[in-house]
């Protein structure tokens, strides 16, 4: 089912910007201050695409550094950073990462999740991924109160893309809101390309050897990747450009490609890598 324009709650253009591999810091930075610039009114709403370089560790806003082994991530030049979104753990490796920053009004959370998550479906599917969204409501007080939860994906959240029960796409959301009552979304997530993510079982802060055993099992039997799925290795390019056709052919969307520098930054310049975990 196609999606109208104006469901994606603005009739305003869309871009789109393939800003290529970056730090965690830099990485998080970009996505709000496009979320800002949209929420202040000199923004449009864009879906943007970018990889980690070096790869990254980033934690939910709220999750507590204590989780995870800082040393162990320094020692095998892993960068750390926090996400302005929720959700847990993930290592950013073998990924493709997505961002949508869009207006929110009269959208619900789990409404915004679904159509992003239809347009996702959509592109993964002209790669020959027979990948689908299922819903769900996750009690997440609950579930965060398990040490289980620290990873990402050991869990599925609201509408959750997956194959054959797997979860392959892992996302979190958050809301902005401007005194006048306007709202923006900010959704990024990863599109996994490989089992690299696996490995965030050995940068978990646990002495028992047989816990993070545990975890990396359950990220082995639970998760999946494109890999995986299509039976080939699978390019960032060709992701990219398969997000891209999604979005465009779902939401009905023209989008107009866009260099990072092209934008136009609040500060005049390009944003400045700050440190997340403060």
């Amino acid at each position: 089912m196609k999606m109208a324009a104006n469901q994606t709650g603005s009739a305003a253009p869309w871009r789109f910007m393939n800003s290529g591999f970056h730090a965690g810091a830099y990485n998080m930075q970009v996505d709000e201050l496009l979320a800002s610039a949209l929420l202040r009114g000199d923004g449009l709403p864009t879906l943007r695409v970018y990889g980690w370089a070096p790869h990254a560790l980033s934690l939910g806003y709220h999750q507590p550094l204590t989780d995870i082994d800082q040393k162990r991530c320094a020692a095998y030049g892993i960068d750390v950073v926090r996400r302005p979104t929720g959700g847990r753990a993930i290592l950013h490796a073998d990924e493709v990462t997505y961002s949508v920053v869009m207006a929110g009004e009269g959208k619900s959370v789990s409404a915004v999740y679904a159509e992003i998550s239809q347009a996702l479906v959509a592109g993964l599917r002209s790669l020959g991924a027979d990948v689908d969204f299922v819903p769900s409501q996750p009690d997440f007080v609950r579930l965060y109160q398990s040490r289980t939860s620290i990873p990402c994906f050991s869990s599925s959240g609201r509408y959750e893309i997956q194959y054959r029960g797997r979860k392959l796409v892992g996302s979190a959301q958050r809301r902005y809101t401007s005194p006048t009552g306007h709202e923006v979304v900010l959704q990024h997530g990863s599109i996994l390309l490989g089992p690299g993510h696996q490995r965030l079982s050995e940068l978990i802060d646990a002495q028992d050897i047989e816990f993070r055993r545990s975890l990396r099992l359950m990220l082995e039997t639970k998760t999946t990747d494109l890999a995986s799925i299509l039976g080939r290795e699978v390019l960032f390019v060709e992701v990219a450009a398969a997000i891209r056709i999604g979005f465009a052919e779902a939401w009905s969307l023209d989008l107009t490609e866009i260099e990072g520098a092209a934008i136009g930054w609040a500060s005049g310049a390009e944003p400045v890598p700050c440190n997340y975990l403060s």
